[in-house]
């Protein structure tokens, strides 16, 4: 690749950004020590909405907050967000790529029952 200004740099033939995504998670579960109802407000880049602010009571914008926090927030967005029994709880409902979803379950194995479970 040349790093000249205004040089074509090519992708590598079978290169899938997917793949290279860094996605990050606690160190523990007992980390996550976020509010179990109320409203919450986010940041960059969780949300990039105009007024990014979820209602914990609300299930369906709990499910849309806990799925953008665990796929794009950092572990110091994790532990002021998620609380650790509605994430095990809504697990195997969130919207998550799947590589993300086996990072987070490989380093949590209850995460990974609580999806076994649900598939059994």
């Amino acid at each position: 690749m040349s790093a000249e200004p205004g040089a074509y740099r090519t992708v590598p033939r079978g290169y899938v950004y997917a793949d290279h995504i860094p996605y990050v998670t606690p160190e523990s579960l007992d980390e996550l020590r976020g509010p179990s109802h109320g409203l919450v407000r986010v940041w960059a880049p969780i949300s990039t909405a105009p007024d990014p602010v979820y209602d914990i009571d609300d299930p369906a914008q709990r499910w849309s907050l806990y799925s953008a926090t665990v796929r794009d927030g950092t572990p110091r967005d994790h532990a002021m967000i998620l609380d650790r029994r509605f994430l095990i709880e809504l697990w195997p409902e969130l919207n998550l790529p799947r590589r993300c979803r086996a990072i987070w379950e490989g380093t949590f194995p209850e995460l990974a029952a609580r999806s076994m479970a649900r598939t059994a």
